[in-house]
């Protein structure tokens, strides 16, 4: 672009609440550009008016070299950096080549009026995104907000947390944040009573748990029977050792090769919205059950390819780190896994079997790493008696890759 891209943030208040430097970027515009509704707030200033297309994204490109030269306006709804187009347009030409002139977000026109803290606050939104990815949220004495995709998000928000174990969640609707139409109702998600609200809406939550609702902390070592599986799961014990070795970081991806329920990969996920994971599966009947847990546990971005590693590997992205639960002995699976892995990625081995622990020992002594072995012991009935009964043992061995 040859002229600087000016993004200017509205609000539901329109042209009123504009600040006299807004208002000069869209009085001087040759190109106004944005939604019907934000296009429908300010007056006409004589500049060519482009209402976006849909779908927007894949036409951008083309619409912006169209009037490559001509001083560009986008309008956007409220924040354009938060959850706008503002960040779209920053990766499409480049953050030099935007002047963004934020509005006061619909996050902080709520937090405002609820008198609640921005910080301590959760947010999730469903413009054009799943409603699970609000799961890993909801906790017990938790603030979220939650920006809808239009008039049924609130009904549903209501739905599922009463489903989850969460009916007694005060919520406040806030609708038209910031205009003169603005409407604020209360009620607890069980005892919801709006079925449409108006498009333009914030749901707030305050998450009050149900009695006897089971806690699922975001901290790996789900209970086992958070997942559903036909007995190839990693449990929880070893599972929460696992993932301290994988040690995940946000914006990294993990591949979970001999996913069987998923379970590693979906608790990788759900340590931080930015964690990624692809799950490898060999059995169609489990990959759709790792799909499953994935919804249910609030990370449906989980990538599942069936397929029999080390060939089902092939032409995936590259791994931050990897984790095999399964399948140690196969041929090159190992090497391929090492291989794939970026420099100073972890991979870890989990070994049940003679077999499997066999080959890890070769591996650790050729390769060095940290070999462990756990034990795990849970308490059970013996007669009249509690005694202790074994799990069977697991060897853990974990390489970072060199980054040389």
């Amino acid at each position: 672009m040859s002229e600087p891209i000016r993004v200017v943030g509205v609000g539901a208040d329109g042209w009123d609440g504009l600040s006299p430097s807004a208002r000069r970027e869209i009085g001087e515009a040759e190109v106004l550009m944005g939604g019907a509704r934000q296009l429908d707030l300010v007056p006409d200033t004589g500049a060519e008016r482009v209402v976006w297309p849909s779908p927007m994204l894949p036409a951008l490109p083309a619409l912006l070299a169209e009037h490559d030269g001509r001083r560009i306006c986008v309008l956007a709804s409220g924040d354009p950096m938060f959850f706008g187009v503002g960040t779209v347009l920053a990766r499409l030409v480049g953050p030099e080549r935007i002047i963004v002139l934020p509005h006061p977000s619909s996050i902080s026109l709520a937090c405002a009026r609820l008198g609640w803290a921005v910080e301590r606050t959760e947010v999730v939104s469903l413009v054009g995104r799943a409603i699970e990815p609000m799961y890993p949220l909801i906790q017990p004495n938790r603030r979220i907000l939650v920006l809808s995709a239009g008039g049924d998000s609130p009904a549903e928000v209501a739905a599922r947390l009463t489903d989850r174990g969460y009916g007694a969640s005060a919520l406040t609707l806030l609708e038209r944040l910031g205009g003169p139409g603005e409407r604020v109702r209360r009620a607890s998600a069980r005892d919801w009573p709006v079925a449409r609200a108006d498009p333009l809406n914030v749901v707030a939550v305050e998450c009050r748990a149900d009695p006897g609702t089971a806690v699922l902390p975001r901290v790996p070592g789900l209970p086992d029977d958070a997942f559903e599986h036909d007995g190839q799961l990693t449990k929880r014990e070893v599972r929460a050792v696992t993932l301290s070795r994988l040690a995940p970081v946000p914006g990294e991806l993990l591949w979970d090769v001999g996913a069987g329920a998923g379970s590693v990969a979906i608790e990788w996920m759900r340590t931080h919205p930015a964690c990624r994971a692809i799950g490898v599966e060999s059995r169609p009947d489990r990959a759709d059950r790792v799909r499953r847990n994935a919804a249910a546990l609030g990370v449906p971005g989980l990538s599942v390819v069936v397929g029999a590693a080390p060939a089902a590997l092939a032409g995936l992205d590259r791994p931050d780190a990897v984790f095999v639960g399964g399948g140690a002995t196969v041929p090159g699976l190992i090497e391929a896994c090492l291989a794939a892995l970026r420099p100073g990625g972890r991979l870890v081995v989990n070994a049940v079997t003679v077999e499997s622990e066999a080959v890890v020992a070769g591996w650790y002594a050729r390769r060095g790493g940290d070999l462990l072995r756990l034990s795990v012991q849970r308490a059970a009935p013996v007669g009249a008696f509690t005694g202790w009964r074994a799990m069977m043992p697991v060897t853990v061995w974990t390489l970072t890759k060199e980054t040389g």
